[in-house]
């Protein structure tokens, strides 16, 4: 007779323990969770993502087995013989002979049309169930998102947070305000910078899993490491939410744009660095906003409604946002490229050995931690691909490959939306341009540059400073217009031209010589 009725497929984004599926047990039911060559080849990952997410499954299958469900747990060296995911299932359910496939609904589109194309026959019934992870359900998408239009995250965001009933009493804002955003752009100061706390990090063995990857000639990038400073399971996401909450969340809205170049032990910042915990589903959405909420109701808690709700704007508002997008519009949004960019993607990128110090800082951070905030990846390294006119596939496969927490869903829509306004602003209501003043502002990258961020025009000048106006002199019969974008523009007109020619000149000479910059 056989063993099992059933195969459950998990992937290594679905590592969600409060599951439905597992409420019970089933000796007919075989959990099948599998490192795969199709997902670690992809696009080149970066090294730690690649064994943080290994690493957080086979910790996520020795839980269920420790609960008394049946798992087959697959390495590298067991899923070598398949040349796909689907051709992994097949084989497993005609070895098992089994009468039932189930999965979990993927969260990206490619991996969503693999499993809707599987064949497994007449007598294999396949059944899709939800992740139960997003707070807003798949079937509610249409109902907040318009396909092909512009939507509003501060709208999204406020029927969220009425929904769920979030930071409000009765249907009002808590402090009568929705959004804090404005209070939240503090550039760090010296004497700011003792306070930061130093990041919580773990010490997971991966030595075996780098074996495997070796083993098989698998390309990565970044820093390698045998012990993984990232949380692999539930309870070091716990861990990590609570470090968040006791000693980041009172200074979190405050300092979230602030950059700084100054110790090892200041690179996160004030940020929660959960997004990996969260993207891999260790952590619920819910769980993590009640969790932050319960500490700011907490009368030794010195987090004020600004630092909170910022930080749940990020979750419930953005996070949600973004999925919500990703799915109202593929697969035609990952072809989007409204500003018809098509330079290639500087191989500085990819090393971190550039001039520009704003640049080195953001990409050498990303290399060593598979990590950079949203301020760094968005006014930083994507404001210069969006300047210089990098292709969006080209950046796109930049973002997915280096950051631990970058799967489709979440990356492409702040790629080709927020960051390179290639969707033509189905996300943003302007392009994020901005001139190296932006980044001086927020940062102390700009002291010890080998540019000077004061320059326009000369061999010293910021590459920013003149790439953005040549940038916006390109695009100006679409932005020229825009309320947004247009006292750029009037700025642009006052100029002497003699001026303009010469920060036109200046950024003609940078993309010529883009790759020695």
């Amino acid at each position: 007779m056989n063993q099992f009725h059933s195969i459950r497929l998990i992937l290594g984004d679905q590592l969600n323990r409060e599951h439905s599926w597992y409420k019970s047990t089933d000796d007919g039911i075989l959990y099948v969770i599998a490192e795969l060559h199709q997902e670690a080849t992809y696009v080149t990952h970066h090294i730690q993502k690649l064994c943080s997410f290994f690493a957080a499954m086979a910790d996520f299958a020795q839980s269920l087995s420790a609960d008394c469900h049946t798992v087959q747990h697959f390495s590298l060296d067991d899923t070598v013989k398949y040349e796909s995911l689907s051709h992994m299932i097949s084989a497993l359910c005609e070895h098992h002979e089994v009468k039932n496939f189930d999965y979990q609904a993927p969260d990206e589109f490619r991996l969503m049309e693999q499993m809707q194309s599987l064949d497994l026959g007449p007598q294999v019934r396949i059944t899709c169930y939800d992740s139960e992870h997003f707070l807003l359900p798949k079937d509610d998408i249409s109902q907040y998102i318009n396909a092909g239009k512009h939507n509003r995250m501060e709208s999204f965001y406020r029927k969220m947070r009425k929904r769920f009933d979030i930071l409000m009493v009765e249907d009002q804002p808590l402090g009568d305000r929705w959004n804090f955003d404005g209070d939240n752009r503090k550039k760090l100061k010296p004497v700011d910078l003792a306070a930061v706390p130093e990041p919580l990090l773990f010490s997971n063995d991966v030595s075996e899993i780098l074996r495997r990857i070796e083993k098989y000639e698998i390309k990565s990038l970044g820093k390698s490491t045998d012990n993984l400073l990232w949380p692999i399971n539930h309870q070091q996401a716990m861990q990590l939410l609570h470090f968040f909450c006791q000693h980041c969340l009172p200074n979190f809205g405050r300092f979230q744009d602030a950059m700084t170049r100054q110790g090892e032990n200041r690179w996160s910042l004030y940020h929660s660095r959960l997004s990996f915990a969260l993207n891999s589903k260790l952590l619920h959405p819910m769980q993590v906003i009640e969790t932050a909420i319960e500490y700011f109701e907490r009368t030794d808690c010195s987090a004020d409604l600004a630092q909170i709700e910022g930080f749940v704007r990020q979750i419930l508002g953005w996070r949600e946002y973004i999925r919500a997008v990703y799915w109202a519009n593929m697969p035609e949004y990952a072809q989007r490229n409204e500003l018809d960019a098509q330079r290639n993607l500087p191989e500085y990128y990819w090393t971190g050995k550039t001039k520009m110090a704003c640049m080195q800082q953001a990409i050498d951070q990303s290399l060593n931690y598979a990590y950079a905030h949203h301020i760094q990846r968005l006014m930083v390294t994507g404001n210069f691909a969006m300047l210089a006119g990098v292709n969006p596939n080209q950046v796109d496969s930049w973002y997915l490959s280096i950051y631990i927490d970058a799967i489709e869903w979440v990356e492409m829509p702040n790629t080709r939306g927020m960051s390179q306004f290639s969707d033509g602003g189905l996300v943003a209501t302007k392009p994020y341009a901005a001139s190296g003043s932006y980044i001086n502002k927020m940062s102390d990258y700009c002291g010890d540059c080998h540019y000077s961020v004061k320059e326009r025009f000369t061999e010293e000048a910021c590459p920013f400073n003149s790439l953005y106006w040549h940038f916006m002199q390109r695009h100006g019969d679409l932005f020229s217009r825009n309320p947004r974008t247009a006292m750029a523009y009037r700025t642009w007109e006052k100029m002497d031209s003699d001026i303009k020619s010469s920060i036109l000149t200046r950024a003609e000479y940078c993309l010529q010589n883009i790759e020695s910059l």
